[in-house]
């Protein structure tokens, strides 16, 4: 069974498969459109701040004027996420993503040809990997048909509606029997996966890719450096990374919003340790901890007291 995504409109609430937008909306015809995904532990919208900060440098980058403020737009996050509660009954965490484009228009590349910026919201339930999957570790390969966008192109820090370059990418590696991509730079330096950064462990050392690699500045990567790794004593060092260096690392994990930390126990021909005892599920459970932290700080953001929708 399909699972149900409760979509919103410019504040219309609807079933996320119903047309919403002009087939002439700029995001649809040329990925014109920025977007943020957060999602909620115990009902609270986690790292709110940070997402919106990004949000707006994405805009930013893209000359594009952000009409949305944390003001407008959490009322309609409630909304939604109540919509979503009463189709299902489910208790569970929420995905939430916030896609803003720059509006439609006449057919043409001109940016003055767009009127309104448009934007939707998607709230699903927060599918995260099985207790199998986790404790087996995902099994990665490096994409070898296509490299990372390079950052005077179309920058990978920028969070946008283009993701071509990250499907390509993905699609090889699934070929391959793989659950998730390496991509690497124009030098061939690791940078991130499709929609996760890396790290690995080496002598009990975190090492991650650094920004200028050409990767998007994951929150919680940014969360494990400044945080969470130093509440362990565990140094972190950002660098370059080369596929050959692989089997010299002990651990890999990836990091994202939705899914945190994920260990990873193969990437092509290199295996990495996991489970009981490694570095990785130390960091795994200092991040829990942060977030439970967090949650005591910012009743503010919890979503699951919402406005009438």
């Amino acid at each position: 069974m399909e699972a149900y995504v409760q979509a919103n409109t410019n504040g219309r609430l609807h079933l996320a498969h119903e047309p919403s937008i002009s087939p002439l909306n700029r995001g649809f015809l040329y990925g014109d459109a920025i977007y943020e995904v957060w999602r909620t532990y115990d009902g609270i919208l986690f790292g709110w701040e940070a997402h919106w900060a990004r949000l707006r440098r994405s805009a930013a980058s893209l000359f594009f004027k952000l009409n949305l403020t944390p003001e407008s737009i959490l009322p309609e996050i409630r909304r939604t996420v109540a919509a979503f509660r009463q189709k299902t009954g489910s208790n569970a965490d929420v995905y939430v993503r916030l896609q803003v484009t720059r509006g439609a228009g006449s057919i043409g590349l001109d940016t003055a040809l767009a009127d309104d910026s448009t934007y939707v919201l998607l709230v699903q339930e927060n599918k995260l990997f099985s207790a199998e999957k986790f404790a087996a570790g995902l099994k990665l390969s490096i994409a070898k048909e296509l490299r990372r966008n390079p950052a005077d192109a179309l920058n990978p820090a920028w969070k946008t509606g283009n993701y071509l370059n990250n499907i390509l990418c993905l699609r090889e590696a699934r070929a391959r029997g793989a659950d998730e991509v390496l991509i690497c730079n124009q030098r061939g330096e690791i940078t991130e996966a499709a929609v996760s950064n890396v790290a690995f462990v080496k002598g009990g050392v975190v090492i991650t890719p650094r920004l200028e690699d050409g990767i998007l500045p994951g929150i919680t990567r940014q969360i494990l450096i400044d945080r969470v790794a130093p509440s362990l004593g565990i140094a972190v060092q950002e660098r370059a990374i080369l596929p050959e260096e692989l089997a010299t690392m002990q651990e890999c994990f990836l990091l994202s919003s939705t899914k945190d930390l994920t260990p990873v126990t193969r990437v092509d021909e290199v295996t990495f340790s996991s489970g009981a005892g490694t570095v990785t599920l130390r960091l795994k459970q200092a991040f829990q901890d942060y977030v439970a932290e967090y949650n005591r700080q910012h009743p503010d953001l919890r979503v699951d007291v919402p406005d009438n929708p």
